[in-house]
């Protein structure tokens, strides 16, 4: 058990004490009682403020569930839902035309379209590599994946596979930087004369510098559609010798942004957890980060990278960042932290927490005490999930407004990413952004997040349509659309991101080059990529399209009406038992395979395969869906909870065999009764439509605890 300190009133853990007053606070400039004093009086306005939004939420659904009583499938009227929905104040009046107002936002969130990585800040080494994606190898991304070649790459080197490779990069750069006669296939060596590239390019501006002599360089620098591609020419490399060119890779400009994640992909329960992954962020503010880890044999030890320095073809310097530029998402509005206790007795609110230290921590990188720079337009950059609605939104901007004035900060010096994720915030997209009109720089859709609060929603309304048949949906279609075309309306493009969510399959790189350049078209100036690799290969889909092109053609384009978002996913026929066995499964196995990590290893996301042994990037939003999805079932008797249980113990003896190989799993099979993992995916389901907006923290958090305490 923890050993708690005064501090102000509040009554804090003495890890997160010590953290923040050995680690965190030096060289920023705010002194311990300042902090403290600061932090006790954000928390005692804003804490009152935060339960009573959590109590509006539970009022609101109250009044839903009894509507939907009162009005069983099939639905009536959309007009009356919709004018029910504003009776009750779900729905915001709309505001005003209007243009954000934010300032000072860095290129990579204001004017490049690129991808954009989300990474659990607990695991360095993956934080590292996320960081470190802003420049990725196309030849290594299309080598090692399915992306040409469906078979494997072996432990040697196949020339075959190697001849594809490159054939696809040199036609991947007659497109996208094409010279003005011939293709760089022909190329038999490049040059810089003149301060242009020989042979000549079809666009001479793209030629951004070059490393090394001018004769014969080393590094070609050019740029398209604002991302860089540079072509690495060195005749002694194993690749670079049998090439006519000399090039011996192709580096992208790849995740240009990176989101470092305290929220859904980590298992953050008590304070030694959060001070973990606190010491993360610090790390990458500071440049220090490190992760030393043994891989084929060998011990390594990865650092953050360094910037990356070319001349320029005027013969001047040309210096481009190394890495992503990092945000830093925060958890939303739900969670309690036991790290600290309010005055009254109650764990404080753990959103309050995060902006504060996670701001606080920020400041290194502002005041430059380490050796290297994150925003060099000296922006804190927050994401903030599950806000909900107009309400919510406004009270963030207020949060960020105080944190600001605690850290002797600008007003607005703390931007804010806006996840377009809950239903209240689809309703009131313009409202929601209105509120944070002066610090947003982004807002972005997540599918299973805003799938599992439809479903919750209009739990009472009726079954839901099986899962995969989701995607179809009405209400989907149209909150994709109005999420890029309000943000048009709001003034993002050059401005802010315009977000589309995960690619969810990392081993499908195939599929996902065929699949997710739909993101850039639609006028989406990023979307979420599941590695580095994926971060590659999808940066060249933005050298397809021309993004801000794109957002120009669609600008004056209507958004679909909201009656569109509102048409509610309701099955309009019986499913046979074969139909409903397969979903009870699907659902049950995708659940028990997250769940028994999260809760026996702390795991809060990872590639967990599916029920046909698919390897998918799940998280706490994967949960959310499927557990609100088998709880709406059941809510409805489409299946009953004698099937329920018996695809659980069906679905734990696979999961089983899947982590078979893995030394420290904890078998689910035969030991129902003492798995913590088993009762917590038990309880997510048959507990779901209980649970606040059908999040799975709460028994997550609960269940989590108890694993830990039994292992002590």
């Amino acid at each position: 058990m923890d050993t708690f300190i005064d501090k102000a009133g509040l009554s804090v853990a003495e890890p997160l004490v010590r953290f923040i007053e050995d680690r965190a606070l030096p060289q920023t400039g705010i002194t311990a009682q300042r902090l403290w004093t600061g932090l006790a009086e954000i928390f005692s306005r804003f804490g009152p403020e935060n339960f009573r939004l959590l109590e509006k939420r539970d009022a609101l659904q109250a009044e839903i569930d009894d509507w939907h009583r009162a009005h069983r499938a099939p639905p009536g009227d959309a007009h009356a839902y919709r004018d029910f929905l504003r009776r009750t104040g779900y729905i915001s009046p709309e505001p005003a035309p209007f243009r954000i107002g934010v300032d000072n936002v860095d290129e990579e969130l204001g004017s490049i379209a690129g991808p954009q990585l989300v990474v659990p800040v607990s695991n360095a080494r993956f934080l590292l590599n996320a960081a470190n994606a802003r420049w990725g190898s196309l030849y290594d991304a299309l080598y090692g994946t399915d992306a040409l070649i469906a078979t494997p790459a072996g432990s040697g080197y196949d020339p075959t596979r190697g001849a594809a490779v490159i054939a696809w990069a040199r036609n991947f750069l007659d497109r996208s930087v094409p010279l003005a006669s011939g293709s760089h296939a022909d190329v038999a060596a490049y040059a810089i004369r003149g301060g242009q590239l020989w042979p000549a390019l079809a666009d001479p501006a793209a030629l951004a510098g070059y490393r090394g002599d001018a004769a014969a360089p080393a590094a070609i620098l050019l740029r398209h559609h604002g991302l860089h591609i540079e072509l690495m020419i060195d005749r002694s490399h194993a690749i670079g010798r049998s090439d006519r060119a000399g090039v011996a890779d192709v580096l992208l400009e790849a995740a240009v942004t990176t989101i470092a994640d305290l929220e859904d992909s980590i298992a953050a329960v008590d304070a030694q957890d959060k001070v973990a992954a606190y010491a993360n962020w610090l790390g990458v503010m500071q440049g220090t980060l490190e992760a030393t880890f043994d891989k084929a044999g060998r011990r390594l030890t990865r650092r953050l990278a360094p910037d990356r320095t070319y001349t320029s073809p005027d013969g001047g310097v040309r210096t481009l960042p190394g890495r992503s530029l990092m945000l830093i998402r925060n958890v939303g509005h739900l969670l309690m932290t036991p790290a600290i206790r309010l005055p009254d007795g109650r764990d404080a609110p753990e959103g309050i927490l995060d902006a504060v230290v996670t701001s606080l921590i920020a400041l290194h990188d502002l005041k430059r005490t380490g050796r290297l720079v994150n925003s060099r337009r000296g922006s804190i950059y927050i994401v903030k999930p599950k806000i909900h609605g107009l309400q919510e939104a406004d009270f963030t901007d207020r949060l960020f407004d105080a944190v600001e004035d605690l850290l002797g900060l600008a007003r607005h010096c703390i931007k804010v990413g806006v996840m377009d994720e809950e239903r209240r915030t689809s309703v009131n997209l313009a409202a929601s952004i209105a509120a944070v009109r002066d610090r947003i720089v982004f807002i972005n859709t997540g599918f299973l997040d805003r799938t599992g609060d439809e479903i919750h929603t209009s739990m009472q309304a009726g079954a839901m349509v099986r899962k995969g048949e989701m995607k179809g949906s009405v209400w989907l279609q149209a909150y994709e659309d109005r999420n890029v075309q309000i943000g048009l309306a709001c003034g993002f493009s050059g401005r802010a991101q315009i977000g589309k969510g995960m690619w969810a399959m990392p081993d499908r790189m195939a599929d996902m080059l065929a699949q997710k350049i739909a993101h850039p078209r639609s006028g989406a100036s990023t979307a979420w990529v599941p590695s580095p690799t994926a971060a590659t290969l999808h940066a060249t889909h933005y050298h397809e399209v021309d993004v801000f092109a794109r957002q120009a053609a669609l600008a004056d384009r209507a958004p679909p009406p909201l009656e569109s978002l509102l048409t509610l996913p309701l099955a309009d026929r019986r499913y046979g038992a074969e139909e409903i066995r397969e979903e009870l499964d699907n659902n049950v196995q995708g659940i028990l395979g997250y769940v028994v990590r999260w809760i026996d290893q702390g795991i809060g996301c990872s590639k967990v395969p599916d029920i046909h042994d698919v390897a998918l990037m799940e998280d706490r939003a994967t949960l959310r869906i499927s557990s609100q999805h088998l709880a709406n079932w059941l809510a409805h008797g489409v299946s009953t909870a004698e099937e329920v249980d018996a695809a659980l113990l069906r679905m734990a003896a696979k999961v089983d065999a899947q982590n078979a190989g893995d030394p420290v799993y904890r078998p689910m099979a035969g030991h129902e009764r003492e798995s913590l993992a088993f009762q917590a995916a038990r309880a997510l389901i048959f507990e779901g439509a209980r649970q606040p907006n059908g999040y799975t923290e709460p028994l997550l958090h609960a269940f989590r605890r108890r694993s830990k305490a039994s292992h002590r």
